[in-house]
Parts: C-alpha cells; structure tokens; sequence
C-alpha cells in the first residue's frame, strides 16, 4: 500500500523499524520478533540499509522476505553511498516489480573508512537529487525522507537545515520519518517549523526505547546530536541493574508515545533493534494491542 493511503486511514500510524541480521541465530532472533510485533498491526515496517550500502544485499532479502511472507507493507530504505544513478535505477526497479511501492531516502552516512560523504562517481550528491531522481523515473512510488529534530550535526545553521527539508519535500517526498529524539518539547518545535517552512506532508516522529546502557552509547554514536534530556539521564543514573535501565528506558518511551498520540501526531516510528519487548509492553501500557493479538 502506497504510504499516503495508509497515512490517510491511520492517525497515528504506528509503524516499526527493523535491520538485516548479520547472523544465522540473528536471523532466528529478528524472525521470533517479527513472529511478536507483525501481529500489532503496524501501517508500515522500513527496512534499514547499511552504511555504504554494506547491507545491500541482506536488506533486499529481508525486504522480500517480509512483503512474501508477513503480508505488510515494507519500506526499503536506500542511500546514495557507493551507488550509481544506474544502479539504484536497477534496484528500485526490482522492489517496484515485486510490489514494494514505497523507498526511504537517505543520502546515508559514510562508511566507517571516510570521515565525511562523498559523492560517487555516476551517482547523488544528496536526498534531494534522490527524491527527484526516484520522482521523476517511478512517478507512484511513495517516499519518504529524514528529517532532524535537534539538527542534523552537519547543519549547525537550522534555518538551512530546514531549507534542505523542504527541498526533499518539493523534489516529490510524501513523509518525513524523523531522527530518534527523547525530547517531545524539540518534536513539537520542529513540527512547527515544518509548518512554519511550509512541509505539509505528514511527520512519522522516530522513537527508540533505551534497553541497556550499552544500547544508549550505542545511540549516543550513531545518532550524533541527539540530545539526553536531564531528567531521563537522572532516572537512568538511579538504575542499579540492567532490568532497572530498561525499565525506565521503555517508561520514558510510553510516555513519549502517550503524549504524541494524545497531541494527534501523523506518525510514529518506533525503532526496535530486532527486539520485541519495548514495543509490546509501549503497547499494552497505552491500550493499543489489537484485540486479535496472540502475543
């Protein structure tokens, strides 16, 4: 389904993230969790793509994996790392030939052998020249694109960073998907400067429940900029084990996701790390199971 329909039936849309396994008992894992959370009933689920596009191929077999089997609508994510005009023509193609409608689009990070992105020979410079690529060659496909609550970490100017938004959405994106934040006060101020800078298109706002301090260094890492809030920090600081830590870090979660739905959010993504528990306690916290859910 194409994601302006399901954007359409569903506010909120609940919607979830997973990444292509790297292992044989990886794969077990991510196929019991999806066993869990398929079951919710999410309007979309988006399948991640390495830095450089070293996933390339272990996210195209999930993808297909998913749509096959799980009967629910997958959203590829695709990057502009490492890959020619032609060779994302290529791909997009197949996904849009075995009925996968919609891409996310990233201009991506570098891999961890450059320190800054750069653009490849044959290929995109940024998201925005993707998004109008994607828009002109496959006129139906559904797209969606980043957007920074707290900033990009390479925008430090944030009225351009919204100018660069805004152009993604011109160039033909249907939704943005936001970066993970903690901070519902930053999601609201960068839902009004979207309106402000005049993006109409629904907002997904990223949410990703801390499960384990080694899990939020993690995050600290990849998403650079993102902000802790104090009182998160002081109640993480309280826990004295690992249970403790994830108990509040899915606390902290549910009321972001209590607050959002009650505020009439277009979206909600939530990032799951290939697990299920944050997700389903989220949901049996705020009444959302599915009366059918068998989990």
């Amino acid at each position: 389904m194409h994601v302006k329909d399901i954007f359409e039936q569903n506010r909120p849309t609940l919607s979830f993230e997973f990444f292509p396994a790297k292992t044989e008992k990886g794969e077990e894992a991510l196929s019991e969790t999806l066993d869990k959370l398929i079951p919710l009933n999410p309007g979309f689920v988006s399948v991640t793509y390495g830095a450089g596009g070293t996933t390339r191929e272990r996210t195209r077999n999930l993808v297909d994996k998913i749509h096959n089997e799980r009967q629910v609508t997958v959203v590829p994510h695709l990057t502009c790392v490492g890959s020619t005009k032609e060779q994302v023509h290529e791909l997009v193609a197949d996904y849009y030939e075995s009925g996968i409608e919609n891409i996310l689009a990233l201009r991506g990070d570098p891999p961890p052998d450059q320190e800054e992105f750069v653009q490849p020979e044959g290929g995109f410079a940024n998201a925005t020249e993707l998004v109008a690529y994607l828009r002109e060659h496959f006129p139906d496909m559904g797209i969606g694109v980043a957007g920074y609550p707290e900033g990009h970490y390479e925008t430090p100017n944030r009225v351009q960073e919204m100018e660069n938004l805004k152009a993604k959405v011109d160039a033909g994106a249907n939704y943005v998907c936001t970066q993970l934040c903690f901070s519902n006060s930053d999601i609201y101020d960068f839902c009004e400067r979207c309106e402000i800078s005049g993006i109409d298109v629904p907002i997904s706002v990223g949410i990703m429940p801390i499960i384990s301090r080694k899990g939020m260094d993690k995050m600290a890492e990849l998403a650079l900029g993102s902000r802790f809030p104090g009182q998160l920090l002081k109640a993480l600081e309280r826990a004295e084990t690992e249970d403790e830590v994830a108990n509040v870090g899915v606390h902290w979660a549910t009321e972001q996701v209590r607050d959002l739905i009650d505020s009439g959010v277009s979206g909600i993504h939530l990032y799951t790390l290939n697990q299920s528990m944050a997700t389903l306690e989220i949901y049996k916290s705020l009444g959302l199971m599915p009366a059918n859910a068998d989990v």
